[in-house]
C-alpha cells in the first residue's frame, strides 16, 4: 500500500487522518509537519487523501459489522465545483452508517444507483423509513422488485415495507450534521471527482467513530489505531 513512497507510512496516515477527521486544511497541515521538521507541500498532502481514503475504505468495509434490517434514509447538500450536489445516505436502527452515494443529481437514478448498492452489500431490510420523498419511495419499490424477480433461493421474499415520517427520520437528520460540519469547513469542492473521494474518507472516519469495524485483538480501539490496523 505504501511501497515506494518518499515519506513514511506514519506520516502519510496522519495527515490522511487528521485531514479527513478533523477542521484542518491543507495548508494548516503544511504549516503543523513543517513545525515537526517535515516538509511536505498541501498538494501532496491533498494526493494523499484522495489516493489511500478509497482504499482505507475498502479494507475497513472488509472488516465492517452487519446492520439491522430497519434502515433511515435521507439526502443531503454538498457544494462541489460551485453548485449543489447530493449525498444519500441511510443509517439503522442503531445509528450505524449502512451506505451511501454521492451524486450530482437528485433524481429517481441517482435514488436507485444507491439503494441497488446498499441492497447488494448489505441485503434486504424490513422496512426503510423515508421523509416522504416520492423518488425515494419509487427507487425503493422499483429495487425491491428487481431484487425479489432476481432471487435464486426460492424462498418467498417480503416487500419490503416504505414507512413516510418526517419525525422518524429525525434520526439520520442528527446524523447528516458530523459530515456536513466538516465538508462546511472545505468551503466546497473543486471538483466532482475529488468531492466523491474525499465524502467517502469523512464518512469512512465517521463510521470509525461508531466502532462499526470488527478488530480482533482490540474491541475499541482508537481512531489512530483503526487506522494503522488497516493500513497494515
Amino acid at each position: 500500500m505504501f511501497k515506494g513512497r518518499h515519506f513514511d507510512r506514519s506520516v502519510i496516515l496522519l495527515c490522511v487522518r487528521w485531514y479527513l477527521a478533523y477542521g484542518l486544511s491543507l495548508r494548516d497541515l503544511e504549516e503543523m509537519m513543517a513545525e515537526r521538521g517535515i516538509s511536505v507541500d498541501h498538494s501532496t498532502v491533498h494526493r494523499w487523501v484522495t489516493h489511500f481514503s478509497p482504499q482505507l475504505l475498502e479494507r475497513f468495509n472488509r472488516r465492517k459489522r452487519a446492520v439491522t434490517r430497519k434502515w433511515h434514509v435521507d439526502e443531503t447538500y454538498v457544494k462541489a465545483r460551485g453548485r449543489w450536489t447530493y449525498l444519500y445516505r441511510a443509517i439503522d436502527s442503531v445509528g450505524d452508517t449502512v451506505e451511501f452515494w454521492f451524486s450530482e443529481h437528485r433524481d429517481l437514478p441517482a435514488a436507485k444507483q444507491f439503494f441497488r448498492k446498499a441492497l447488494t452489500r448489505h441485503g434486504r431490510p424490513d422496512r426503510v423509513v423515508i421523509d416522504g420523498s416520492q423518488t425515494n419511495r419509487e427507487a425503493i419499490v422499483s429495487c425491491d422488485t428487481t431484487n425479489r424477480l432476481q432471487d435464486r433461493s426460492r424462498r418467498k421474499l417480503k416487500t419490503i415495507s416504505i414507512r413516510k415520517s418526517p419525525y422518524l427520520n429525525n434520526r439520520i437528520e442528527q446524523d447528516h450534521r458530523r459530515i456536513k460540519r466538516r465538508v462546511r469547513l472545505m468551503l466546497g469542492f473543486k471538483s466532482i471527482i475529488a468531492a466523491n473521494i474525499i465524502l467517502s474518507g469523512i464518512e469512512l472516519v465517521h463510521m470509525m467513530r461508531k466502532r462499526q469495524a470488527r478488530f480482533a485483538f482490540d474491541p475499541n480501539p482508537s481512531l489512530a489505531e483503526q487506522f494503522d490496523m488497516l493500513a497494515a
